[in-house]
């Protein structure tokens, strides 16, 4: 049996935090979009696919366990999980044990960021579906969303959502995480910073005054929406970038401050 833990090069008592960062370290090394190996990158995929789900690590733990692998999260029965989370048509449920059409959709964070309406495309044995569907608030990788009545000749269908690694941003619960540059005199006397929020949004990040390069500033409500909307922070480290050229005068007063 494959070691999953050896692929994500994590130890078996990890928590499932850092199982997340390094199955995210490893899938942005071997991206087939970054030049890395399809192979591997399945691998990785497959590994995280069993150790990013409490219930299927469980079974992967204790084979001989009771535990159905591959069962899902499962929910109290007098918890009705629909009555919060139905929206357009979508409920994050386990499948119920009846006939259902599945399908894995991959995504970026940016369709987390600004979720809606999508065509998916499914193929079954009585030809291809085009399917309307709405990205619910909220989306967690590996989250299973069931669509009653979507799927063809009117099943359910459940979508089991899959979010590509972006080096660019990276998630924190709703809050997003990104790094910008500036000119090196805005982190001594201050100023705006013009760049694109995760929407595609131009907005401006004000650095004060002398502000230390690699400050992490916040953007309040650019982040991610959570299942009920709202909407978390985007949260920009900025660093500094060094002028070509600096005047003769200038630097001659830069060194005298430097030697006090």
């Amino acid at each position: 049996m494959t070691d999953h833990y050896a692929t994500l090069r994590v130890a078996r008592t990890a928590s499932a935090d850092d199982i997340k960062k390094a199955y995210r370290k490893l899938a942005s090394q071997h991206h087939p979009d970054k030049g890395g190996d399809t192979k591997k990158f399945q691998e990785i995929q497959a590994a995280y696919e069993t150790l990013g789900d409490e219930q299927k690590r469980a079974a992967y733990n204790n084979p001989q366990s009771q535990m159905p692998f591959g069962g899902g999260p499962q929910f109290n029965q007098n918890f009705n999980f629909n009555e919060i989370f139905n929206m357009f048509g979508a409920s994050f449920q386990h499948p119920q044990q009846r006939s259902h059409a599945r399908m894995t959709l991959w995504i970026k964070i940016q369709d987390v960021a600004a979720p809606g309406s999508r065509t998916v495309t499914m193929g079954t044995q009585t030809g291809t579906h085009n399917i309307e569907i709405n990205i619910p608030n909220g989306i967690e990788d590996g989250d299973n969303v069931q669509y009653n009545g979507l799927g063809p000749d009117r099943q359910d269908l459940v979508i089991t959502y899959r979010i590509h690694p972006d080096p660019k941003w990276q998630r924190n619960s709703n809050n997003i995480v990104t790094e910008t540059y500036c000119s090196f005199w805005k982190f001594v006397a201050g100023g705006d910073v013009a760049m694109l929020d995760i929407r595609g949004n131009r907005i401006a990040i004000t650095v004060p005054p002398n502000t230390q390069p690699g400050s992490l500033l916040r953007a309040r409500g650019r982040g991610l929406p959570d299942r009920n909307g709202n909407r978390g922070d985007m949260l920009v480290r900025v660093q500094a970038r060094l002028p070509d050229k600096i005047s003769p005068e200038l630097l001659a007063a830069i060194q005298q401050e430097s030697a006090q």
